[in-house]
């Protein structure tokens, strides 16, 4: 169901958010929450990105430092980028937000972050006089427009109650995984099921279509099974249409498969075949196709294209 219709009805008004990443993820959640009602701020690397948001009433700031001045007191700031680095950044750097966080104030990382440098970064927010909250995101940019996420987030409980009308606006399935950090092993796990199962679809589509089934003849008989599941559906069209066109790149799925092992390494955990689906991916980058969407994986099996 698409929840943006009801937005207006989660209340927002009154809370002042700051929004850094206005990509394919960044720029529907800071639609959804600025529909709300909320007086929303907003900061890219890209400042292109901000003109149509800006145009619809949202204020574009020109620093991470200055976004956090800008919501104040008592306000949020959401972090939507890529990767852990980028985390890193927009913290501590010279005009970032720790230069400018004052008691009070809210971060929420909502990308897929590293797990152990969350820990850090949490410290350090709170040493400013922050609260901190991971709170990583599945359901991809369609998700992300009809603002029915699915949350997984990290947080003592009263960051996570008081920041709870914020996640209603943006996701339709909310899961308090416990204190910080559980949100970020919770998408790891999430994005360790993720590439495994585009492997598995990808190479059973493979092997139906050397036999003479068409792939999309083959994911219609399979849905109506037990191999039924989410990415069957989505990307087992994508992979019949032949359609790559990028929502989710195959080097973001290798970094969050990367990331997924840094954790179990870290736990002291062995997981073969985490191991073996990193190697597909770097295979997949190594032929050029890291740019694609991550259903791309089935260009390595594809008899048509031919496999090593």
């Amino acid at each position: 169901m698409d929840r943006t219709a009801d937005a207006t009805a989660s209340g927002l008004r009154g809370w002042k958010i700051g929004l850094i990443g206005t990509g394919r993820m960044g720029a529907p959640m800071a639609r959804n929450l600025h529909r709300a009602g909320a007086e929303m701020h907003l900061y890219s690397r890209s400042p292109g990105k901000i003109a149509p948001l800006t145009a619809e009433g949202m204020q574009g700031e020109d620093s991470p430092a200055a976004l956090t001045r800008a919501v104040g007191p008592g306000g949020v700031i959401i972090a939507v980028v890529t990767d852990t680095p980028g985390v890193e950044n927009i913290l501590y750097r010279e005009d970032g937000i720790l230069s400018a966080m004052r008691e009070g104030q809210y971060f929420i990382d909502m990308g897929t972050t590293s797990a152990i440098e969350t820990a850090r970064f949490a410290r350090d927010v709170a040493a400013r006089g922050g609260h901190y909250m991971d709170a990583p995101v599945s359901g991809g940019e369609i998700g992300a427009r009809k603002g029915d996420l699915s949350v997984m987030a990290g947080a003592e409980d009263t960051v996570f109650r008081h920041l709870l009308p914020i996640l209603h606006v943006l996701g339709g399935n909310i899961t308090h995984m416990g204190g910080i950090g559980t949100g970020q092993i919770a998408k790891a796990a999430n994005q360790a099921i993720v590439g495994m199962t585009i492997d598995a679809v990808a190479e059973a589509i493979a092997l139906a279509k050397a036999g003479g089934i068409e792939p999309a003849r083959l994911r219609q008989a399979l849905m109506g099974g037990f191999a039924t599941s989410r990415i069957l559906d989505l990307h087992g069209q994508r992979i019949a249409d032949g359609d790559f066109t990028p929502g989710a790149q195959a080097t973001i799925q290798r970094k969050d498969i990367a990331q997924a092992l840094e954790l179990a390494r870290h736990l002291k955990l062995d997981l073969p075949g985490l191991s073996a689906n990193l190697a597909l991916w770097d295979k997949l980058i190594e032929k050029g196709d890291g740019g694609l969407d991550h259903s791309a994986l089935f260009r390595l099996f594809d008899p048509d294209e031919g496999s090593e």
